[in-house]
């Protein structure tokens, strides 16, 4: 089968093409035809920091973890899976999990389900991690009806399916970002736009809580940017952070009494640890998808599997809007 892999690790590394072995069916296991597969940030820090990061696979490294595509072999011990199932999920390109920058991929069948029948396969692969990350940190935090959230990076990969969720278990939703594009992408959403850059913290929490703070904040930015979710949150509400690889202060998320949830949710593949719960998100997900009230926001450019090198170059130059596909 044709492969996309890497030999060597580092900003300038590049992917070449190889004819690999088609993957061997194991039990618990499908081998699916990739049809598509989205580039995620974690994807780029591989690449670009290699063994520094304690999840990047040995070289030649097979990265890639979102995939939507049609299973071809189950393995012993599967149920609810058949080949010609159309499925999508999170399931490689990490530790040793081979990824979906080929033609074919195994993939443990708890890590996936029957993609939404409404999303093409392209849009399907966009769909995985960022929608397991909101929808498991929104989980977390309890959101539920009439609450006000605050979703920090609206516009962004994980961000924008945030605010279409906490929309979905009826939640009063703002966000941040800045620029006309990713205002215009919030407010198609249903929710609140907030330019960060233009407004004070306490001037937006003053005019959409009447001073009181937000119930829930989804803070998909992460670093610094925690301290801003803390100054924005109400007394006793629960602050999701998806990236909190800092050292910071404590002191005014315990004089509010905050609730901190940190969602790193490689962990089920990292571990083998409740990889079943990935495979149930992923069922819900796809249940919300088809009742349209959520859908993933695509970047307009398109690529093949042998320009997977432009794609992961889109993503990091920062003008990617959505998600970035690869199609195989």
């Amino acid at each position: 089968m044709k492969t996309m892999i890497l030999t060597a690790y580092g900003d300038d590394a590049e992917f070449s093409l190889a004819d690999t072995a088609r993957p061997t069916v194991t039990a618990g296991h499908v081998v699916l035809r990739v049809h598509a597969t989205s580039i995620n940030t974690v994807d780029t820090m591989i690449k670009s920091m290699g063994k520094d990061l304690p999840l990047s696979p040995d070289l030649p490294a097979v990265l890639g973890m979102d995939f939507a595509g049609v299973i071809e072999e189950v393995g012993d011990g599967v149920s609810g899976f058949a080949p010609g199932d159309e499925v999508y999920g999170c399931a490689g390109g990490l530790a040793d999990l081979k990824g979906a920058l080929a033609e074919y991929m195994l993939a443990d069948a708890k890590l996936i389900a029957h993609k939404p029948k409404t999303l093409s396969m392209r849009e399907a692969a966009a769909m995985p991690l960022v929608g397991i990350t909101a929808y498991e940190g929104l989980q977390r935090a309890g959101v539920t009806s009439g609450q006000k959230v605050l979703v920090q990076g609206g516009a962004g990969g994980v961000g924008h399916l945030a605010v279409q969720l906490a929309k979905h278990f009826g939640a009063d939703v703002s966000a941040t970002g800045t620029g006309d594009a990713q205002m215009a992408v919030i407010q198609s959403y249903g929710a609140r736009p907030i330019d960060f850059m233009k407004e004070k913290i306490a001037d937006y929490v003053e005019a959409h809580t009447g001073g009181t703070g937000f119930d829930v904040i989804f803070d998909a930015v992460g670093g610094q940017n925690m301290t801003n979710s803390f100054e924005a949150a109400a007394l006793n509400a629960d602050v999701v952070s998806t990236v909190a690889l800092l050292e910071i202060d404590l002191t005014p998320a315990h004089f509010k009494g905050l609730s901190l949830h940190v969602v790193f949710m490689l962990l089920p593949m990292l571990h083998n640890h409740q990889r079943e719960v990935h495979g149930a998100i992923l069922k819900s997900l796809a249940e919300i998808v088809d009742s349209a009230a959520v859908k993933p926001l695509l970047d307009d450019q398109q690529f093949g599997l042998e320009e997977v090198g432009a794609a992961y170059a889109r993503l990091g130059s920062g003008q990617a809007i959505g998600k970035v596909v690869v199609e195989i």
